[in-house]
C-alpha cells in the first residue's frame, strides 16, 4: 500500500501465480523464488486440486508440471482451456520434443524443462504475462477511459474522475471483465465463470461486488451511469467513448 502526491491511498496487487507441482521441495523452492519477486503465489500437489484453484483463485499465470500423482498434466491443461485462456507454462522434466509440441498444440503458452535457472523461469513469466496483455487476453489496452472512468491495466489503478477507487481483487476484476465488453451485456453466468470459474452459481455475490463497485465509482449508485443492469440477464458497462 502506498499514497500518491495527493495522499490518496493506492492499492498495488500483485501478479497471482498457481504452481501446479507435487514435489514439495522444488515447489516450495520456486514459491519463494516467486515471492521474493512480489508475485502472489498460491500451490497445488495434484492435478485435481490445480484445476479446483485455476477456478477459485483466478490466477493471472499457472507454473504446471505435467508428472502429477493423480493425472497427466496435460488432462490439467486440457480442463483449464475449456474455459479460461490464462497463460500457463509448462514445467517439466519431459525433454521430448513431441511432448512439448502435444503441451503447446494443446494451449500452454510456453514449456520449460527441468532443471531450469531462476532467471530463465522469471523471464518466461514476464514474457508470457506481457503477451497476454499485449494480445488482448486479460487487458487490450493499457489504459482503458471511459467517461471519467480509468483502468490502468499495468498498474491495476481505478479512478473516477482522477480519484483512485480502492477495489478488492473479485471488485478489480468484474470491473476489467466488464471494460473488455463495453456495450455488451454479459449474463451472470457469464461474468460467474469469468471470475470464479466453472459449475458456480454466485449471482447474488455478483450482485453485491458490483453494488460494492457502484458504491465506489458511482454519482448515485442508485441510478448508475456507468455499470447497467440487464435486468434478469446481467450488467454491462455503458459507453462514453473511450481511447483507441
Amino acid at each position: 500500500m502506498s499514497y500518491n502526491n495527493n495522499g490518496v491511498i493506492r492499492v498495488s496487487i500483485k501478479d497471482k501465480v498457481l504452481l501446479v507441482e507435487d514435489e514439495k521441495k522444488l515447489s516450495s523452492f520456486i514459491a519463494t523464488v516467486l515471492s521474493y519477486h512480489k508475485y502472489d503465489v498460491v500451490s497445488a500437489e495434484s492435478g485435481d486440486m490445480g484445476i479446483h484453484m485455476a477456478a477459485s483463485h483466478m490466477p493471472d499465470l499457472i507454473l504446471l508440471d505435467l508428472g502429477l500423482p493423480d493425472m497427466d498434466g496435460m488432462d490439467v491443461l486440457k480442463r483449464v482451456r475449456e474455459w479460461s485462456d490464462v497463460p500457463v507454462i509448462v514445467v517439466s522434466a519431459r525433454q521430448n520434443e513431441r511432448e512439448k509440441v502435444i503441451a503447446l498444440d494443446s494451449g500452454a503458452n510456453d514449456y520449460v524443462t527441468k532443471p531450469f535457472g531462476n532467471d530463465e523461469l522469471l523471464a518466461r513469466i514476464r514474457s508470457a504475462l506481457r503477451i497476454y496483455r499485449g494480445s488482448g487476453g486479460a487487458r487490450t489496452k493499457s489504459v482503458f477511459i471511459n467517461g471519467g472512468l480509468t483502468i490502468d491495466y499495468e498498474k491495476r489503478d481505478v479512478s473516477i474522475n482522477s480519484s483512485i477507487a480502492r477495489l478488492t481483487p473479485t471488485e478489480y476484476k468484474i470491473i476489467v471483465l466488464l471494460s473488455q465488453n463495453v456495450g455488451k451485456v454479459l449474463t451472470h453466468d457469464f461474468i460467474s465463470n469469468c471470475v470464479w470459474g466453472p459449475h458456480t452459481s454466485e449471482n447474488q455475490t455478483i450482485r453485491v461486488n458490483v453494488a460494492n463497485i457502484r458504491r465506489k465509482i458511482e454519482k448515485n449508485p442508485a441510478d448508475p451511469e456507468y455499470i447497467l443492469t440487464e435486468v434478469g440477464v446481467g450488467y454491462k458497462m455503458a459507453e462514453f467513448g473511450f481511447d483507441e
